[in-house]
């Protein structure tokens, strides 16, 4: 029996139409699932990335936001797996490197979240905050110097992260750095003012610089604004 080309056409149409609908399902249920995300309904929202999922495997995007909503929530191993998924089907998907180094950093796989984000700035030096969370594992690996060159880079792609400054000055009163520890808390300050931690570090640099009473008065201040451990601070180092 011949069968013509016309009708050969038909079905491959079909079938691409299909097929391409399908895709497009899978698309819908993960933008449903993000807005169920964004809206703090996370069964709803696992549910339909699940089933962005069911329906096309190689939706990297249902992986990554699946994983993201797995990270928000702790679950940290399965997020390393879904985000692993992602990188497989996208290699270049730098948000996914990205954040499965996250989930590794609160693991304190230090050395692998490090090598996630180096790839995710190899991909895009821009990527969101890789250069701070990496210099945060580099600090929790004692590469000081390492972390505040990473922190470096962030603070000039990034003026706005307090963080950043403040885990810099922190750094550098460890490598009793105190006076240019004291310019990135004051930065810190010139942004958030009612940051705890800030007058304590600040208190702490102070004192080792030999301003033993404008350091108290920091460390004082970070007790009235919360800081557990400001008075003790207090008793062994100003009276």
């Amino acid at each position: 029996m011949k069968i013509s080309i016309f009708l050969i056409t038909f079905i491959f149409i079909g079938f691409s139409n299909i097929a391409q609908n399908q895709l497009s399902l899978s698309d819908t249920y993960v933008s449903k699932g993000i807005a169920k995300h964004d809206n703090k309904d996370y069964s709803k929202a696992m549910e339909n990335y699940s089933k962005a999922i069911a329906i096309d495997p190689k939706n990297c995007e249902a992986y990554y936001w699946r994983g993201y909503l797995k990270l928000d929530l702790g679950d940290y191993r399965e997020a390393i797996e879904d985000y692993s998924k992602a990188i497989a089907i996208d290699p270049e998907n730098n948000f996914a490197y990205h954040c499965r180094g996250k989930s590794k950093q609160h693991l304190k796989d230090y050395q692998g979240a490090i090598a996630d984000y180096t790839k995710a700035i190899e991909i895009n030096p821009y990527t969101s905050d890789s250069y701070y969370y990496r210099g945060i594992c580099k600090s929790l690996l004692n590469d000081y110097r390492g972390a505040i060159a990473d922190l470096n880079e962030e603070i000039e792609k990034n003026s706005k992260n307090i963080e950043a400054y403040l885990l810099r000055g922190a750094v550098k009163n460890i490598l009793k750095d105190f006076r240019s520890a004291i310019d990135d808390f004051n930065q810190v300050i010139s942004m958030d003012p009612n940051n705890f931690e800030v007058y304590y570090y600040r208190g702490i640099a102070k004192i080792y610089l030999g301003q033993k009473e404008s350091g108290c008065l920091d460390l004082s201040k970070a007790g009235e604004l919360g800081h557990h451990n400001a008075y003790n601070a207090i008793r062994q180092l100003c009276n």
